[in-house]
């Protein structure tokens, strides 16, 4: 699209118009928006394409649609955070990558919908309701940037933004069949909050791109990346371009393979995608190893832990909201800061030692693989009306967390990909695929390499 209408073969104002005609089409069925920005985006367009005739020099997504999630503060526009608290605020703030978006030429056509405040791995909030999954509309998009992956599946737009705290970017990326990437933390400036320029980084949260194409999320990437003063833990730009580090390929390379982390189980016909996809990567010249790994934690000691990182932070950031207007906070939100509160400094501070020693095999695995590839997720989407499944393989499962095979990187902050696989049941099966850090190409070549082969595809809306 960027490059029809640098050439002037396609006019903003008709890739706008038709985006939004799609939006309106599908909106009401699948959920996806919570502001959709119609004057606006028609008015942008008409001003882009003005430029565009009259030979202004261009950014490189002028003109293109995008749609940013609904945690992400936009200036001037209507920011909901997923709360009824905040149904009518309009943002007078916005993040570094927001002014990048906007300095590219991209237009922001609307916000995406998120759970409350992004605090689980499903899309839904007292605001507009459950998004739903293009591929079965009985089925849940994922969380928490469930409306940006609903989005991008669904063409309503060719790209979206979405933030990762847990895997909110990689869960719909997974579950709607597009891919996703979490950057490395700090590529990536993460400034949303001027009164707590610190608070990123337990666990890691991420910025990042999803959309239906490798190449373009590699593009809108190499636009949110890049130093930012405001933001402590942001580092200078990698030299590198992302769209020629995509084309690479991946000969000679070696990855590493865990069907479960020795940690989830995950389902029997999601195994079966996932390890269907691996014959791939060795057929364009890499080889795979299965590792077994052994973090020395079972699964309920590492969710405990990851959840006294997310509660205290949700304690922290939101509790003087709370105790102030706490009809207006879903249950499971009150829940999560109500525990939040009951952590100790000490337990906190604790927490740094468990994230040591993912790091540390994390770190010994990268030191002899290219990448670690795993499952995203142990299931496909399920029904939109529930937190997840209760029994994953006939045993038990404890419904908001034990499906999800992501919170590692967010305890680590390596970078950490969803790719399409293929389908189980009619619905989507993402692979993850993770590198030491900066080495994010190296998830792009995967990817790519993975899309050359399987193609991409659209469901039958």
């Amino acid at each position: 699209m960027a490059r029809l209408i640098a050439h002037k073969e396609i006019s903003p104002v008709d890739v706008v118009s038709a985006h939004l005609d799609r939006i309106d089409q599908l909106n009401g069925k699948l959920n996806m928006f919570v502001s959709v920005f119609r004057n606006e985006a028609l008015q942008e367009a008409k001003s882009a394409e003005d430029r565009l005739m009259g030979g202004e020099s261009l950014g490189p997504l002028h003109g293109v649609p995008i749609a940013l999630k609904d945690l992400t503060p936009t200036r001037g526009r209507r920011t909901t955070f997923g709360s009824q608290l905040f149904k009518d605020h309009i943002a007078t703030h916005e993040p570094t990558i927001v002014k990048r978006i906007k300095h590219s030429g991209a237009i922001i056509v609307g916000k995406t919908n998120t759970p409350e405040f992004g605090h689980k791995g499903t899309t839904d909030n007292e605001i507009v309701g459950p998004t739903k999954n293009p591929w079965n509309p009985s089925m849940t998009a994922g969380g928490s940037s469930g409306g940006s992956g609903a989005a991008v599946a669904s063409k309503c737009v060719p790209l979206a933004e979405g933030s990762d705290g847990g895997g909110s970017i990689r869960i719909p990326a997974s579950f709607n069949g597009i891919f996703g990437l979490k950057p490395t933390f700090g590529r990536v400036p993460f400034d949303s909050s001027p009164i707590n320029r610190f608070g990123t980084t337990q666990p890691y949260v991420h910025f990042g791109p999803l959309s239906r194409r490798v190449e373009d999320s590699a593009l809108l990437l190499s636009i949110l990346e890049g130093y930012e003063p405001n933001d402590p833990y942001s580092v200078p730009l990698v030299k590198e371009n992302l769209n020629e580090e995509a084309l690479k390929g991946i000969k000679g390379m070696t990855f590493a393979y865990t069907k479960n982390f020795e940690l989830y189980e995950c389902d029997s016909e999601v195994s079966s995608v996932i390890e269907s996809v691996l014959p791939i990567l060795e057929e364009y010249g890499a080889k795979i190893v299965e590792v077994p790994i052994d973090f020395g934690l079972d699964l309920r000691e590492l969710i405990s832990f990851f959840n006294r990182m997310w509660y205290a932070g949700l304690a922290t950031a939101y509790g003087d909201l709370y105790d102030r207007n706490p009809a207006s906070f879903g249950s499971s939100v009150a829940t999560m800061i109500d525990e939040g509160r009951s952590i100790s400094a000490v337990e906190l501070r604790r927490t740094e030692e468990l994230r040591t020693v993912i790091w540390n095999k994390l770190q010994h695995i990268y030191s002899e693989y290219d990448a670690l590839l795993s499952p995203v997720l142990g299931v496909t989407a399920f029904p939109y009306d529930i937190e997840g499944p209760d029994r994953i393989n006939g045993k038990d499962a404890a419904p908001i967390s034990d499906w999800m095979m992501t919170q590692l990187y967010n305890c680590t902050g390596h970078p950490a990909a969803s790719i399409p696989a293929g389908f189980s049941g009619g619905l989507p099966v993402g692979l993850q695929a993770s590198a030491s850090k900066f080495n994010d190409s190296i998830l792009l070549r995967i990817a790519n390499v993975i899309e050359t082969a399987n193609g991409t595809s659209s469901p039958s809306l």
